[in-house]
């Protein structure tokens, strides 16, 4: 889903954009949405499938459309997974079902979930879309094919946001579940759940805890002077300075009433000319002594280059007064 998505947002597939199924796509097993081979959904539907009802032989389909092939489209999967620090993820295939060597953890799923849930909010509309449909068009005609979504938790847990699950024979019953309440969001996964049921208990204890034991402590918010640096040869002496994102961290409850720390580091050379958005220096934020996390510091405007001194300027501006004093 996230690559479906980083598609769409680089322009390289639009929502509207008809895909037509091939043989191998149509032919996966698993959760499937039975599709057949020359059937063509729009990128928009066939999202929705995989989203919703787990569906192998959409998620095929749209591995083929994005990467020419199901095992090129693979190598921009690992290519991702690299990118986002998934250190124990290695995929084999595009749609989860089991083959030697396809391999992840509950660390690396959260990582993945918690990149999707950020970068693309608005799939929370779609992942807890509780029953939806789409048209088969096929040779023997149009016939509606009703989605119903495979994460139970949409209807009993507060604040549920997604996300998916997943089930092998091998894996068991996995899920990983996203809820936001009172502004923080979190992600759960379970792998090798005991059955459907148990899965979704212990990713509701696990967001339980999260939400009983730690809340969301807003810090300073991009825009907010926080700080004023010296400039050296600048036709101004200080630059007034902000956060380039604003920031917000995630403390144990204990700690989320008192005042936060931060500790401002500046550039050990801040000379003009100096451009307002300018990175020059940075804002760690402590916690118990502890650094969790730092954001960088930026000029909140433009600082002009201090030009020579004119002794002439001054000259003729002395000459002027003594003529009028004549």
């Amino acid at each position: 889903m996230l690559l479906i998505n980083d598609a769409v947002a680089s322009g390289k597939i639009n929502w509207d954009d008809q895909v037509t199924v091939s043989e191998h796509a149509a032919s996966m097993g698993g959760s499937q949405v039975f599709m057949e081979e020359g059937e063509q959904q729009t990128v928009k539907d066939l999202l929705k499938c995989i989203a919703i009802s787990s569906a192998n032989d959409a998620a095929v389909t749209m591995a083929e459309h994005i990467g020419g092939s199901e095992p090129q489209f693979v190598e921009l999967m690992n290519k991702k997974a690299q990118e986002l620090g998934m250190k124990d993820t290695t995929f084999k295939n595009a749609c989860g079902l089991h083959i030697d060597g396809h391999v992840s953890s509950a660390y690396d799923v959260a990582l993945m979930s918690r990149e999707l849930m950020i970068k693309y909010p608005e799939m929370t509309k779609t992942l807890t879309t509780w029953m939806d449909s789409i048209i088969h068009r096929t040779r023997k005609g149009e016939s509606e094919f009703g989605l119903s979504n495979t994460n139970k938790m949409l209807k009993w847990y507060s604040g549920i946001t997604g996300l998916k699950t997943g089930y092998t024979p091998e894996a068991k019953h996995c899920v990983s579940a996203t809820a936001t309440r009172d502004g923080m969001s979190l992600v759960a996964v379970v792998l090798g759940g005991a059955d459907s049921k148990a899965r979704f208990r212990e990713a509701g204890s696990l967001l339980d805890y999260g939400f009983a034991n730690f809340a969301v402590k807003q810090g300073p918010q991009a825009g907010d002077i926080v700080g004023e640096a010296n400039v050296s040869k600048g036709k101004a002496d200080t630059v007034n300075v902000t956060v380039e994102k604003s920031m917000t961290f995630v403390v144990p409850k204990g700690t989320a009433s008192g005042e936060p720390q931060y500790q401002i580091i500046f550039d050990e050379s801040i000379v003009a000319p100096i451009s307002q958005g300018q990175k020059i220096g940075i804002l760690k934020y402590v916690v118990n002594d502890e650094e969790t996390a730092e954001e960088n510091l930026v000029a909140m405007e433009d600082v002009e280059k201090s030009g020579f001194p004119n002794p002439f300027k001054n000259l003729f501006k002395k000459d002027k007064n003594n003529e009028q004093t004549n």
